[in-house]
């Protein structure tokens, strides 16, 4: 299946992109407070649909085309939303660190499913070819559920729960 290239949204383009960017960092840190809140497994099952693609799983979403492989062997982070290559834009990091898709309110330049900024497909995304946004929408939750995300805990909460159990 081909899919149609997506564009960013016009709010992703020059000085309004950089205020943007600022705005959606602060949004991202706040909600992810003082006890490093996380998001739920479900969206961010969606939102590593929307980032990676499911083709290395045996399924026909390609990865976004902004998708980038970090010069640290493993880690991949986002062309498109200007933030770089470091650890804290990675995407996907170690159950006991915080990656990019953690944060319970974070944004995406193309406005895809599982993003706090998601916004719906137009008409005319479902016109073949199709967008990877429109497929993602119409994927039947079981393939969603196949997408393999960790969400772990940072080591303190890990130790208080054991502490509370015994």
């Amino acid at each position: 299946m081909e899919f149609r290239k997506e564009e960013q949204a016009e709010s992703n383009k020059g000085v309004t992109k950089k205020i943007s960017m600022v705005q959606s960092f602060a949004m991202a840190l706040a909600s992810r407070g003082l006890t490093n809140k996380k998001i739920n497994k479900a969206t961010k099952q969606l939102r590593v649909l929307s980032c990676m693609g499911n083709r290395e799983s045996g399924g026909i979403l390609p990865p976004c085309d902004h998708l980038m492989d970090s010069e640290t062997e493993g880690k991949k982070y986002c062309g498109a939303c200007g933030c770089g290559d470091r650890e804290g834009t990675w995407l996907i990091a170690e159950a006991d660190k915080y990656s990019k898709l953690d944060y319970p309110k974070v944004a995406c330049p193309l406005q895809m499913p599982g993003f706090t900024n998601y916004a719906p497909s137009r008409p005319d995304e479902s016109e073949e070819p199709i967008t990877r946004k429109y497929y993602i929408e119409q994927v039947d939750y079981s393939i969603l559920e196949r997408v393999n995300v960790v969400i772990g805990e940072e080591e303190e909460k890990k130790e208080e729960e054991e502490t509370q159990t015994e």
